[in-house]
C-alpha cells in the first residue's frame, strides 16, 4: 500500500508549485488566477504567496496587488552551478595534491556560517574521523578549511558567529575565544594558509589553502588531512609551494586576478 503522504509533504508540495507556476508565466499574476490555474481556494493560495514573500522568492506591485518571482531563485541556481565548476575544475587538481602529500584531500565551501564538504579524495590508509564525506558539515573555527573563510569576515561579522556558533571546545587545542581567534584570523593572512592542530580531533592534523573567485573573494578550501604522526613539518614544509601553486591555479580558473 503506498504511504500516506504527511500534510507536511503537501504543503511543501504545494509551495514548489506555486512557485514554479509563477515562473512559467510571462507577466506577474493576480491571486484570483493563481487560485484558479492550481485548484486552490484563495485563502490557501494567500498564505503560502505570503511565505513566499517573507522569504524573498516573491514580491508583489502594490498597485496592482499582482504578484511575480524575484531574482533570489537565480541566485541559487547560480550558486549551486558555482559550486558544480569548482568540483569539476578542482579534482584533478586534488588528485596531484593527494599524489604528492599521499594522504587525504578535501574540498569545502561556506553555507550558513559552516564547513559543507562538495568533494573528497580519500587516502585508502586514513581512518581518522576529520576525513568528511561529502555533503558534511563542519564549524569553521576549528577546521583547516573553516578558519580561511573567515578572511572574507569583518569584524562585525566575526561578532556575530561568535553570538550564533559560539566557539565550541572539541580538544584542548580548540579555539574559544575572541582574542585567540583573531590572532589565528591574522596568522592566516600573512602566512595565505591555514592549520587544523588537532583542534577538532586528537592525532588528526591538517593543512588548507584557499581559492579565490574574480572577486578576490575565498570561495572554498582545499585541504590535506593525516595523523601527526605522518602529517609533520618535514612532510608539509617542502611541499608548501606545491600547494600554493595547485590552489592559485584552481583559483585563476575561477577568475581570481593576484595584483601586486
Amino acid at each position: 500500500m503506498e504511504k500516506q503522504k504527511t500534510r507536511g509533504n503537501q504543503s511543501g508540495e504545494k509551495l514548489l508549485t506555486i512557485l514554479e507556476y509563477m515562473v512559467e508565466q510571462e507577466e506577474p499574476v493576480r491571486l484570483l488566477d493563481i487560485s484558479k490555474d492550481l485548484q486552490l481556494n484563495s485563502s490557501t493560495a494567500l498564505r503560502f504567496l505570503t511565505t513566499l514573500v517573507n522569504a524573498g522568492y516573491v514580491e508583489q506591485n502594490t498597485k496592482t496587488l499582482k504578484y511575480y518571482p524575484t531574482y533570489k531563485i537565480c541566485a541559487l541556481s547560480n550558486r549551486m552551478s558555482m559550486h558544480l565548476d569548482i568540483r569539476t575544475i578542482a579534482r584533478s587538481y586534488m588528485l596531484q595534491l593527494n599524489k604528492i602529500f599521499g594522504e587525504s584531500v578535501c574540498m569545502a565551501i561556506e553555507d550558513n556560517m559552516k564547513s559543507v564538504y562538495i568533494e573528497v579524495i580519500r587516502e585508502k590508509n586514513q581512518s581518522l574521523m576529520t576525513v568528511q564525506s561529502v555533503g558534511n558539515t563542519a564549524p569553521l573555527h576549528c577546521t583547516g578549511i573553516g578558519k580561511l573563510f573567515f578572511m572574507n569576515y569583518s569584524e562585525f561579522e566575526i561578532e556575530r558567529y561568535i553570538q550564533v556558533e559560539g566557539l565550541t571546545r572539541f580538544t584542548d587545542n580548540t579555539i574559544t575565544s575572541k582574542w585567540q581567534l583573531e590572532n589565528e584570523i591574522a596568522k592566516i593572512r600573512e602566512r595565505g594558509y591555514s592549520y587544523d592542530e588537532e583542534e577538532r580531533e586528537i592525532g588528526a592534523r591538517c593543512l588548507a589553502f584557499p581559492v579565490y573567485d574574480y572577486s578576490n573573494k575565498v570561495v572554498a578550501g582545499i585541504s590535506v588531512t593525516g595523523p601527526t604522526a605522518r602529517l609533520t613539518d618535514e612532510l608539509i614544509n617542502p611541499r608548501l609551494e606545491d600547494f600554493r601553486r595547485i590552489t592559485m591555479e584552481i583559483s585563476k580558473k575561477m577568475g581570481y586576478k593576484m595584483f601586486d
